[in-house]
């Protein structure tokens, strides 16, 4: 058997034996590109990163986390180009590890299936434990507590029907919008013409003196600002559940990158220019910016949509998270035992076996401390970037060549020149999420190495379910 996999022929059902096992279930295509993208978009949950994840980026590099966040969603394009290709041409709910495995050997979908696991399981936990700071003005909760229980209630949600979900997210999602909408007329009204430029960066620290911002300090910010706009790599997840994935896929994935780039960018610039000075910017402080620049009752609405947005992006990360374990229990990832229950459909459609694995960790994760998991994220994003695009010039080799899907302009030039860029970027990180990464994957690939590949005739084995 070669290590790199073929989609499985289409053969005719054959009919049921006694005793033979049973066949792995499929999800069901319920949902279309509106709905695979208000769930995507409620992935990036631009208001929760607004409000949690930007604020360490004006904290570290100060007005220039405009110019490195609009230099990671360009770097996007290049990123979606790539996974509209891969999702359409290889629809698989195991998302990049089914992409990459398929392409470029199951050691490589392996590896890749890690570093998803890395993201999948420390993202929805870090988002959660910022909900305590936006219920403050109307509640008083301790942080870990509130983070367990956004993540409890995602995890009940996560069990529903898809259909349903679509829905309850897209409301939420409309109350994001709306906060940020809300930020960006109040930033720019409130604009200072003292501004720093957002094209030449100062930073202001916490012992008061401020600097310039270097290039390598953004280019070594470009990890987490990659980790901000990530999320339209969840239309890959529900490709399965997507109808018509082969046009469906792509058109999902662009979508949600164009609205979700300028969700963030365009209040990003706002609050830079309307910042009363550089050491407010530099404090992360948006919520008391906004209480500012308008009166307590705006901040209280504003806070009170953010512990919303950070509610929808826990349930969509856990409802893909979820089909991911789903996708690899399928493909015989773990021993039997654990292979049959992540596999298991509940009543709803949804993996819920699969679905409690995820939330349940991560709400113990909330009362883990670890200043190091946005980091660890961001590397892990950036490998995993590296990876699809590296499965990405591979896309159009043998029976792939002229197989129904998406193509990407410019190939191979987008996937050689995005494979040279996030090298570098790669070498710019800090060194100790690198170790930690690192760490994480060289067991993986122990695991790999002793129990995977020498079984890899019933083990690994990556499927990819017909189109229906």
């Amino acid at each position: 058997m070669t290590d790199t996999l073929r989609p499985p022929t289409p053969v005719a059902p054959a009919p049921a034996v006694a005793g033979t096992p049973a066949a792995p279930q499929t999800l069901k295509r319920s949902i279309g590109v509106v709905g695979g993208t208000l769930l995507t978009l409620s992935c990036v949950t631009p208001a929760s990163t607004l409000f949690v994840i930007v604020p360490e980026l004006f904290s570290s590099i100060g007005s220039a986390t405009a110019l490195a966040i609009a230099i990671g969603s360009v770097l996007c394009i290049a990123v979606a180009f790539c996974y509209s290709e891969l999702g359409t041409l290889i629809p698989s709910a195991g998302g990049e590890y089914a992409m990459v495995g398929t392409l470029a050997g199951r050691l490589a979908g392996w590896l890749v299936f890690v570093l998803s696991l890395i993201v999948v399981m420390i993202v929805p936990s870090v988002i959660a434990l910022g909900t305590a700071d936006y219920l403050a003005p109307v509640l008083h909760v301790d942080k870990p507590l509130a983070g367990a229980a956004v993540m409890l209630a995602a995890t009940l949600a996560g069990l529903l029907d898809l259909r349903a979900n679509a829905w309850i997210t897209g409301v939420f999602l409309v109350l994001e919008v709306v906060a940020a909408g809300v930020v960006s007329v109040l930033g720019f009204a409130h604009a200072n013409s003292g501004a720093p430029s957002m094209l030449h960066g100062v930073v202001t620290g916490e012992d008061g003196v401020t600097t310039t911002v270097s290039m390598g300090a953004i280019i070594g910010a470009l990890g987490i600002a990659l980790f901000i706009t990530q999320g339209f790599s969840t239309a890959v997840y529900l490709s399965e559940e997507l109808e018509n994935p082969r046009r469906n896929v792509s058109r999902t994935v662009l979508w949600t990158l164009a609205i979700s780039a300028a969700v963030i960018l365009v209040p990003v610039a706002a609050i830079t220019m309307g910042a009363p000075d550089l050491a407010t910017l530099s404090s992360g402080d948006i919520s008391g910016m906004v209480t500012a620049w308008s009166n307590s009752a705006v901040g209280t609405f504003i806070s009170l949509c953010v512990a919303l947005a950070i509610i929808n992006a826990g349930i969509v990360m856990v409802i893909q998270n979820s089909r991911v374990l789903f996708a690899s229990a399928r493909d015989k990832a773990w021993p039997g035992p654990v292979n049959k229950a992540f596999g298991t459909l509940g009543r709803f459609g949804s993996p819920w076996v699969a679905t409690l694995a995820v939330g349940l960790p991560g709400a113990a994760l909330c009362f883990v401390k670890g200043e190091l998991l946005s980091e660890i994220t961001g590397v892990a994003v950036t490998g995993m970037y590296l990876l699809v695009a590296i499965a990405a010039l591979l896309s159009r080799r043998n029976q792939h060549k002229h197989a129904a899907a998406w193509r990407m302009p410019l190939w191979p030039a987008v996937p050689v020149v995005l494979i040279a860029v996030l090298v570098y970027v790669i070498t710019q990180l800090d060194t100790v999420p690198l170790l930690w990464t690192g760490g994480i994957t060289a067991v993986a690939t122990l695991y790999w190495l002793l129990y995977l590949r020498p079984r890899q005739d019933t083990r690994w084995v990556i499927t990819i379910p017909e189109d229906q």
